[in-house]
């Protein structure tokens, strides 16, 4: 493991790496691409990415990155994405929605991540995508989706029916951002379903809001969901053969304890998979450059390099 102290890394000057997103004739946007279908209340619904590619032309093929956005597995959406940025850098990047858990627990949402991946391997040719050079990114509960994809190809309970089920959902490599990488192992702030009442109640408890999302994402309880959370689990999944992995935590995270990414880091080197750990001791949850930036620069760079050196080589 290499651990990148905030001393000796985090103060990397910003070469530029934050643009204003929008149009830019550096970068090719195709939007609301659909890459798989669901049930939802007798109707279908859409899941869509959009797809952010270098303008100028590229003799071979891409690598891809799929950022998953956070936001508790209940709110946020495609929009927030680093996705100019990171096809100025030469990535093709997906940035993907997926169903909510009001919508369906899990594990709707890892198949819908899966689903995306291999949608984009489907259409690879297509794209001028390269099928063996891909990546998953993500912060919070995307950091924890991006996580459990890169532990999980093959486990058939966690590879879903929402499209092209034959094509493989492996990536070669990972970057989780203070994602929760344990749920049966993080503190709880109350043991019951999350209503109105019992959140009332428990205002003012230590990590109250990972609690609650987590419960929402699982349906109940963990002490009622304990074989779901297990499957949950991206430790449970681990093994020798998962692609590298940088994680990035901050040791004020009041939302998601940074214990959560010491538990994924350890689970990791036990299984000799190469593992990053940035575990910055000034930093909370979510990540905005100091200058208004919707992803801190720094961290970016640290990023994009961990993702070059394991897909452009």
């Amino acid at each position: 493991m290499k651990l990148l102290s905030s001393l000796r890394l985090l103060v990397l000057i910003s070469v530029g790496l934050f643009f204003r997103l929008g149009c830019s004739d550096r970068v090719t946007v195709l939007k609301d691409l659909e890459y798989g279908t669901y049930s939802l209340g007798g109707s279908q619904g859409r899941l869509l990415l959009d797809l952010y590619l270098p303008t100028v032309a590229s003799s071979q093929p891409l690598p891809v990155l799929i950022f998953i956005h956070g936001g508790g597995w209940v709110e946020r959406n495609k929009e927030d994405c680093p996705g100019e940025l990171v096809a100025r850098r030469g990535l093709a990047l997906a940035c993907i929605n997926y169903r909510y858990s009001y919508q369906a627990i899990f594990p709707a949402q890892i198949h819908d991540v899966k689903a995306a991946v291999r949608w984009l391997r489907k259409n690879a040719t297509r794209y001028n995508l390269d099928p063996n050079r891909f990546g998953a990114w993500g912060d919070s509960a995307g950091g924890y989706l991006s996580a459990l994809l890169g532990t999980s190809a093959g486990v058939p309970s966690l590879e879903g029916a929402t499209g092209n089920e034959p094509i493989s959902s492996k990536i070669q490599a990972v970057s989780n951002w203070y994602g929760p990488t344990d749920l049966t192992k993080f503190p709880r702030a109350f043991a019951e379903f999350p209503t109105p009442e019992v959140l009332e109640k428990n205002q003012g408890q230590p990590w109250l809001k990972l609690t609650e999302v987590v419960y929402r994402l699982l349906g109940g309880p963990i002490s009622q969901r304990r074989e779901l959370a297990a499957l949950a689990n991206p430790i449970a999944h681990i093994d020798e053969r998962d692609p590298p992995f940088l994680i990035v935590h901050g040791e004020l995270d009041d939302v998601v304890p940074v214990s959560q990414s010491d538990l994924l880091v350890k689970a990791l080197q036990e299984k000799g998979v190469e593992v990053e750990y940035v575990r910055d001791r000034n930093l909370k949850h979510s990540y905005r450059g100091q200058n208004g930036e919707p992803f801190d620069p720094n961290l970016m760079e640290i990023t994009l390099n961990f993702f070059e050196r394991h897909l452009k080589q």
